[in-house]
């Protein structure tokens, strides 16, 4: 199998590493994986006796968080050549609000030469993450994610998308479903990846099926990841999957691709990985062998990427 949704580092930016994962990847059967940091640190507040190891863990904000970056690439550069070649990279440390942004994924191609092949997760509509973010809410049509989603198709690197189709307290209206539509029309070069189909945790959408069918055939720039909540809230029914979304994955067999989106500790790893034989011993062969493992490499860029540094802005001194 192939991974396609995996973070090295949880909101502390702690990892149990590199090493640890390739032992449960060979475990779990899992040959290749992407690969990428966390794009935000939850901070531990003065006021909180107890330092928060994940975003619910209290009511303080995260931020950004550019090192990220950095250390998934020491990270992999530690490995041995043999294992290095299983991980994929992908960028996500930059604020996806900031029209600045496109710049520090310049830099980490430049800085980096022929290592990143993807770029996120990026967090747009995230359930209580956005609540707990600073400032504006992320949004996949945001005008500062359009230059990265055109470097991204310049370059044929994926980009991988949290965006949430609605919120908790709008169940019956796909309020923020416009938001990917727009970035999918607008950008129809860029291959997305839209983590986990869209929902998250406590989202409850009846028509998701539906609406993903619709997606797909409207859009060929469109990819699935079923990692996290849509496996055990929409896939999968007392042990069983779905037969709804064993047709749409049959009907788009080239457009889906799974996930452990484990966060740093590999303690779970191979359950979670493992859990998907159900859906694929229920594919046809030919589409299970896709859904596990060739559809995400195949959306891998061909070439090892780079691309130029941003151009250093240089500002006039202040009148006197």
């Amino acid at each position: 199998m192939a991974d396609a949704h995996f973070h090295l580092f949880d909101f502390t930016q702690s990892s149990d590493g590199l090493a640890a994962a390739v032992e449960a990847m060979n475990e779990a059967g899992v040959d290749h994986a992407m690969v990428n940091g966390m794009a935000v640190c939850k901070k531990w507040s003065s006021w909180d006796p107890v330092e928060p190891k994940y975003y619910l863990d209290d009511d303080s904000r995260v931020y950004p968080y550019s090192a990220t970056d950095f250390l998934v690439h020491a990270q992999v550069m530690s490995l041995p050549e043999e294992e290095r070649r299983r991980f994929h990279p992908f960028i996500c440390g930059f604020d996806p609000t900031d029209r600045n942004a496109v710049d520090h994924v310049k830099r980490m191609l430049a800085l980096f030469p022929n290592f990143w092949q993807g770029i996120g997760e990026i967090f747009t509509r995230h359930d209580d993450l956005t609540a707990l973010s600073y400032e504006e809410p992320g949004r996949a049509n945001h005008v500062a994610l359009d230059p990265i989603y055109s470097l991204a198709a310049e370059l044929g690197m994926p980009v991988c998308v949290h965006s949430d189709v609605t919120s908790v307290w709008e169940t019956q209206n796909l309020i923020y479903l416009s938001e990917v539509v727009e970035a999918l029309r607008k950008h129809p070069a860029t291959k997305f990846v839209w983590c986990h189909a869209g929902v998250g945790r406590r989202l409850v959408v009846p028509t998701l099926v539906q609406e993903l069918h619709r997606l797909l055939a409207a859009h060929k720039n469109l990819y699935v990841d079923l990692s996290w909540v849509v496996y055990d809230e929409y896939l999968v029914l007392n042990g069983q999957p779905r037969s709804n979304w064993l047709e749409l994955i049959e009907r788009f067999p080239d457009r889906f691709m799974i996930g452990s989106d484990v966060i740093a500790s590999m303690t779970s790893y191979v359950s979670t990985m493992t859990r998907y034989y159900v859906i694929l011993d229920a594919l046809t062969p030919e589409t299970a062998a896709k859904v596990a493992r060739t559809n995400f490499l195949e959306i891998l860029p061909k070439a090892n990427v780079t691309a130029a540094a941003p151009t250093t802005r240089r500002h006039s001194p202040p009148d006197r």
